[in-house]
Formats: C-alpha cells, sequence, structure tokens
C-alpha cells in the first residue's frame, strides 16, 4: 500500500494505525475528529513549505475590499512540481479510501476547484471565529463532510496563539473545549456537519517574530449522499463572535492588551452587522428585479391594500 500513488505522500505510520485511529475518530469529542503528528511522508512536509506561495502572492484582499491580514490560494497546482503531487495523490482512490478507513465516511469526493480550500496563511493579529461550515458544495450536489488541514509553521510555540480549536457550543461558553497548536507537519481532520464548531484564537507574535505567519494547507472532501437525519438545508458558513473572556469579571482592571482585545471584539460585531445589512440590501435588489420582482411587488402591495 504504501507504494501506491494516493498513500506515498502519507507517512506509512498513519496507515500502519489506521484501526487505532479509526476508533479514536468515532469516539473523539466534542465531535468526531483526529490529530496526527508527522502526518505527510518524511520530507514531504518540507518540499511543501518551501514552494509555500508568498504572502502577496495569494488572495489577501477581504470582504471590505481592503488589503488584510490573511492570504489564500486555491491555484494549488500552480505552486510548485510538490503541490502537483499533493493534488495528484488526494484525488487518487488509494488516497481516498485512506480517508474513508480512518473516519468511515465512504464515497469520498475530491474538489478540484479547492473552493474555500488550498493554503491559507494568517498574520499576527489576525483570529478565527467559530464557526460551521457550508454544508453544500457551492457549485456541485454535493455534501460537504471532511475537513484535512495540515500546518506548516516550524517551531511554532502554543503561546503565539493561532491555535486551532473545537468547541461543543461557542453560544454557551467561550471556553474550546479543544486546543490544537499548528505544529509543523501536524493534521487535523474532522467531520463537517452542524455541530462541528471550529476556529483558531489570535495570533499573538513577540516583536522579534513579527514578520512569522500562521500556515496551512486545507483540504475539503464531499459525499454525493448523507445520512438523512444529519441533512440541513443549504447555508453559508454560519460564524459566532467571540464572546468576551471570562477574565473580564466585574471588579476586573482592564490593562492596554485587554482594551484592545475588547476594541477588536466590538469592531469584529460591527463588521459582520454591516456584512449581513449589504447581504440583505442585495437579496431585496435582486428580489425586485425583473419580472418576478415586479409581480412579488404587486403581490405585496395588494396584500397591504387588502388588511386595510
Amino acid at each position: 500500500m504504501h507504494g501506491k500513488p494516493g498513500a506515498s505522500i502519507i507517512n506509512p505510520c498513519v496507515s500502519d494505525a489506521s484501526d487505532r485511529l479509526s476508533a479514536d475518530f468515532a469516539a473523539a469529542d466534542p465531535f468526531p475528529h483526529l490529530v496526527i503528528d508527522d502526518f505527510l511522508a518524511p520530507g514531504f512536509a518540507e518540499r511543501l513549505l518551501a514552494e509555500f506561495p508568498a504572502f502577496e502572492q495569494g488572495n489577501f484582499v477581504g470582504d471590505d475590499g481592503q488589503p488584510g491580514g490573511k492570504s489564500t490560494s486555491d491555484k494549488v497546482r500552480q505552486l510548485g512540481p510538490a503541490f502537483r503531487e499533493l493534488d495528484d495523490a488526494i484525488q487518487s482512490p488509494e488516497f481516498l479510501q485512506t480517508m474513508s478507513r480512518l473516519t468511515g465516511i465512504h464515497g469520498l469526493i475530491y474538489d478540484p476547484w479547492y473552493l474555500g480550500g488550498g493554503t491559507h496563511e494568517n498574520r499576527s493579529g489576525m483570529s478565527l471565529d467559530a464557526h460551521v461550515d457550508f454544508n453544500f458544495h457551492p457549485s456541485e450536489r454535493w455534501h460537504r463532510r471532511l475537513n484535512l488541514i495540515v500546518y506548516l509553521n516550524p517551531k511554532w510555540e502554543p503561546e503565539r496563539g493561532g491555535c486551532f480549536e473545537l468547541f461543543r457550543d461557542p453560544h454557551a461558553s467561550p471556553r474550546p473545549d479543544v486546543t490544537i497548536p499548528p505544529a509543523f507537519n501536524r493534521c487535523a481532520l474532522f467531520e463537517t456537519s452542524e455541530r462541528s464548531w471550529h476556529g483558531f484564537d489570535m495570533i499573538q507574535l513577540p516583536p522579534e517574530h513579527a514578520g512569522l505567519t500562521r500556515r496551512s494547507i486545507a483540504l475539503y472532501f464531499y459525499t454525493k449522499d448523507r445520512p438523512a437525519e444529519e441533512i440541513a438545508d443549504r447555508h453559508t458558513t454560519y460564524y459566532v463572535n467571540r464572546q468576551v473572556p471570562e477574565r473580564f469579571a466585574e471588579g476586573y482592571v482592564l490593562d492596554p492588551v485587554d482594551v484592545a482585545e475588547m476594541q477588536a471584539l466590538v469592531a469584529q460585531r460591527d463588521a459582520h452587522i454591516r456584512m449581513l445589512y449589504a447581504e440583505n440590501t442585495a437579496l431585496r435588489k435582486a428580489q425586485d428585479a425583473g419580472l418576478g420582482g415586479q409581480l412579488l411587488y404587486l403581490a405585496k402591495r395588494a396584500y397591504v391594500r387588502f388588511r386595510r
């Protein structure tokens, strides 16, 4: 098996421990997941890191049209030979079967467009609020089932933040149930569902390491079907803004770091509100356009007048 195309990028130790890992995945809290160190074959992770695109090479423009602290690239095959090898491998039957053995999810489908995936890079000060992912592929009738994230951060200390976080319910508690530092060649593999809440805490690099970034490769897999009890209406990614830290209790004295964190939390909520208003306006414009919009307008007008 180790010589097959799709398995050649995976450390042989992963396949050798597949039965144990499969049991760990199914039993994991707060939802099925695995954390696997040294996931990629020796040397392959180093090749990917060497070919990782420069921040300015990716898409670093935010939803507001302004340059931001996150850069992504979904043009994976254009990044270099190692990334082409990665792309060839993850779509192979051997790789998909290995993922099925680890997770119990069969019929996995590779996404050739890397929608939402590819390389991810974040600068100091960035974080990712707890969220559940969009549940259907944006252009295909596929159910989103599995996320695989490989971290490429040599000598990353947990104190630097950027730790991957899993939540049982971010509405109920700001504290994650699982915290995973994004160490080099560490893999986070988890089932995507309506309860797979995840994100990462704020990256806080010391001045002497201010130029470092948090790097990862995100791979998403789908199936044509999923258990009926797990199916929900189609939705986009659903975020829960990070709550006020538990230390902000009565009598607590804020220091400059606390004030900056509070200001950031308020700014995130303001940005979220602006985004929701903009989406609502765009939907109303689309609704009002064309013959369908005119008919809907007349129907609403008739209803209002009838009520009087």
